[in-house]
């Protein structure tokens, strides 16, 4: 099996974080490492070189894929922030009420945090992290 290429690094998020060259950019990153970090409990942690992420859960596909992904995360990308967030297309009535974003599968992508609710974001990365322990509880 193909070793997997996204997991944790010894990076800091701070200096990763530090290396945002939009300063509103860098600050809603900022940001949204407190509410990420409060929303499931688990500390900030690299996972490659650009995605900031939370916790973690091992999956198996019946294909018989299997690795390790961050429960929650995101990533300042040039054109927006990608959200890594599971489960929100179960939760239609939240994503209505988020505020100006694009959605694709198990990402959401805003231009910035003032443009979304952030209690939304707050509770849709809640209900992801839930959402992923639930589905995969193995935490190895």
């Amino acid at each position: 099996m193909a070793e997997q290429k996204t997991k944790p690094t010894e990076q800091t998020v701070t200096s990763f974080l530090e290396s945002v060259p939009d300063e509103q950019v860098k600050k809603d990153c900022f940001d949204l490492v407190k509410l990420m970090e409060k929303a499931t409990g688990f500390p900030p942690k690299m996972w490659g070189t650009s995605i900031v992420g939370f916790g973690q859960y091992h999956y198996k596909y019946e294909s018989g894929h299997e690795g390790y992904s961050c429960l929650a995360g995101f990533s300042p990308r040039k054109q927006n922030i990608s959200l890594y967030v599971m489960g929100f297309d179960k939760r239609p009535t939240l994503l209505d009420k988020l505020g100006k974003h694009k959605a694709g599968k198990g990402c959401l992508y805003v231009k910035k945090l003032s443009d979304i609710d952030q209690q939304v974001l707050e509770q849709l990365v809640k209900d992801s992290a839930a959402y992923l322990q639930e589905r995969y509880p193995d935490k190895q």
